[in-house]
């Protein structure tokens, strides 16, 4: 997913959105933009959710439930970026404007870009 299409859905969502790392923009620079949010309602990704912009780092994420981000992410299910992990380009259950379905996640790991 792309910064626009990410940008477009933060534009229109209804989520009750947190802002982490730098300012959000539509050139994300060396940076990877990160949505994780903790409710799915059949095909939708909500409720509370983070936004992420910064480099290259493990986002402790408990509760989260879906996710979207501009680059390919590991999500695992334990804290510190352990345990059981997934890549987001290997989603099984693809969700509207590009999340993918990830019960059980507690953590995030955002690579370098």
């Amino acid at each position: 997913m792309g910064a626009s299409d990410l940008l477009t859905w933060l534009s229109t969502t209804d989520a009750n959105i947190t802002y982490t790392g730098g300012p959000v923009s539509r050139d994300v620079g060396g940076n990877v933009m990160v949505v994780y949010c903790n409710k799915r309602t059949v095909n939708v990704c909500g409720g509370d959710c983070t936004v992420y912009n910064g480099g290259a780092k493990c986002i402790n994420a408990p509760g989260t439930s879906c996710l979207m981000s501009t680059a390919n992410v590991g999500f695992c299910d334990r804290g510190n970026c352990g345990g059981s992990c997934n890549q987001l380009s290997t989603c099984g259950t693809h969700l509207d404007d590009n999340f993918c379905f990830t019960p059980g996640t507690a953590s995030i790991n955002v690579p370098f870009v």
